[in-house]
């Protein structure tokens, strides 16, 4: 194996450059954190090492290991293809009932022991001459200035003291459209409009590691543009920070839509929501697992941010990896019994793109963390990341496969049944037949229970058609390993507002009608 190692490192050693050459102290003064790489400028903002972030998809070592691997299995079915094959499916068929009991767990813990901490709204009430602590709230903007009003009066809808906020917009230097249009609204003395220089990687959390250099708040929190979060949430999130002990880093609000119904994506999408924050999350708090923040509503005591070198820019799920860092770093994710609403995506195309840099960026969590998994101080939480990060994006994989096979076998089973069956030792037929029968039809359960657990009872019925869902997540997956490959670092806008279009639709669709003479002129 040393002499084989030996010499595909000489092969792969011509095409690795990985050469850093960091900001000199004046530049660094000037234009921030950051480095040139192959004759190209980086400016991230952040005190991450490259090699600490998703700049590189693939260590040397890795990509050393991951050539050995592709090497052995060649040769293994140069020599016998078909049991190849057979341990290969063995190897998954384990991987997704492992997954599958494990999420079982999840569920079962989430209900039998709460962990998500409950902060009474009546005490919160009774609390008129508490001095409350001053307050960042990021919301990263680009090209999406029309949701900007919706978000100002979610915002003055807050229960907090207006004197101890900082509303910070985060805007991109070359997005004069948007600074334009923001700069003529009248916005609340509380809001500042920072510009964010333009430089690569233009990503959010880029942007959320600028307005890191300019909080002043005590606690920070992000806020997507379109959120509409809990006028309490923030006075909730001093409690629980108070309240769930030293350990505690992050306060993760639970997020859902306020548009479920508006199509049947919107409707599966809030399904999916549901089962994610209100069972799976507060399943993996009872057990001290790693936990995936979300994009929006994780809030931080600010110098446990700054701490924690702020956000990974080269990574586009950087929530995931914050997520994962700090439990490196020896804390805790505690889930707070608030919710923020936000936009679920109505839009096929548009929700293709999201969920694909979703996946990418969970892929770079996993490569970036796989580089040190002895930073994971137990067995068990290294076990946590390989099933929540690396299951999670295996398993979509996997299910275009395993649906084919059992198609085929049974459309087919006269002609290709026999040569099917080959491939399938007993053990593994059972634990198959198991995972194909009662799995899909727990996983159908779960997101039944996520939607009655959160009060979405009219979304259970829609339930039934998940694995349609199940399967445009598959394609996203695919999408983002190609991104991956050739674009790791782009972030894929998600366009918002596709409810706002709905709405005046309608409501131009219901002008007309009351007034038909002006329909002509449409």
């Amino acid at each position: 194996m040393n002499m084989l190692t030996t010499f595909i490192k000489k092969i792969v050693q011509p095409f690795i450059h990985e050469d850093i050459i960091p900001f000199s102290p004046a530049m660094e003064k000037k234009k921030g954190k950051g480095f040139h790489h192959k004759g190209q400028e980086y400016i991230h903002h952040s005190n991450l090492k490259p090699n600490e972030t998703a700049f590189f998809r693939l260590t040397r070592t890795h990509k050393v290991i991951l050539l050995e691997l592709l090497l052995i299995i060649s040769m293994a079915l140069i020599l016998n293809w078909h049991e190849t094959i057979v341990v290969t499916l063995a190897v998954l068929t384990a991987l997704y009932f492992i997954d599958l009991v494990f999420n079982l767990y999840l569920v079962y813990r989430s209900f039998s022991t709460p962990s998500e901490i409950t902060i009474d709204e009546t005490e919160i009430v009774k609390m008129t001459k508490r001095n409350w602590p001053s307050y960042t709230v990021f919301c990263p903007l680009y090209k999406e200035w029309q949701v900007v009003p919706q978000f100002v009066t979610a915002m003055s809808r807050l229960d907090y003291p207006k004197n101890k906020l900082q509303v910070m917009l985060l805007l991109e230097e070359d997005d004069k459209e948007t600074i334009r249009q923001i700069r003529q609204q009248k916005l609340p003395l509380y809001f500042e409009i920072v510009v964010v220089p333009d430089s690569q990687p233009k990503t959010k959390p880029k942007a959320c590691n600028y307005g890191l250099l300019h909080a002043t708040g005590e606690y920070t929190v992000i806020y997507d543009a379109e959120d509409v979060p809990d006028p309490l949430q923030l006075k909730k999130s001093v409690l629980a920070f108070e309240r769930g002990g030293k350990k505690i880093m992050c306060i993760q609000a639970k997020l859902n839509f306020y548009n479920p119904h508006q199509n049947l994506l919107s409707r599966m999408f809030t399904a999916e929501y549901s089962l994610w924050f209100d069972l799976v999350l507060t399943g993996l708090q009872s057990i001290n697992a790693p936990i995936p923040l979300g994009g929006t509503s994780n809030h931080f005591k600010t110098k446990d941010l700054i701490r924690l070198k702020g956000w990974d820019s080269f990574n586009v799920t950087e929530d995931c990896d914050l997520g994962m860092r700090l439990v490196k770093a020896g804390y805790r994710t505690a889930i707070v019994d608030s919710i923020t609403l936000e936009e679920a995506n109505s839009s096929y195309r548009n929700w293709i793109q999201q969920r694909s840099r979703w996946i990418k960026g969970y892929m770079q969590t996993y490569l970036v963390h796989c580089r040190d998994l002895s930073g994971f101080s137990k067995n068990s939480i290294k076990l946590s990341f390989q099933l929540i990060v690396g299951g999670k994006v295996l398993s979509m994989f996997i299910n275009p496969l395993m649906w084919a096979t059992t198609v085929t076998y049974f459309l087919f089973r006269a002609h290709v049944g026999t040569f099917i069956e080959s491939f399938f030792p007993g053990w593994v037929l059972y634990m198959g037949v198991f995972s194909l029968i009662f799995g899909n039809f727990l996983y159908v359960y779960y997101y039944m229970i996520g939607c009655a657990k959160h009060g979405h009872d009219e979304l259970v019925k829609y339930v039934f058609l998940i694995p349609f869902y199940w399967l445009f997540m598959s394609v996203a997956a695919w999408y983002a390993v190609y991104k991956l490959i050739t674009a790791p670092h782009h972030w894929a806008k998600t366009q918002h507002g596709l409810h706002l279009k709905k709405a005046k639709k309608q409501e131009d669709e219901a002008y007309i009608v009351e007034n038909p003479a002006i329909s002509l002129n449409y």
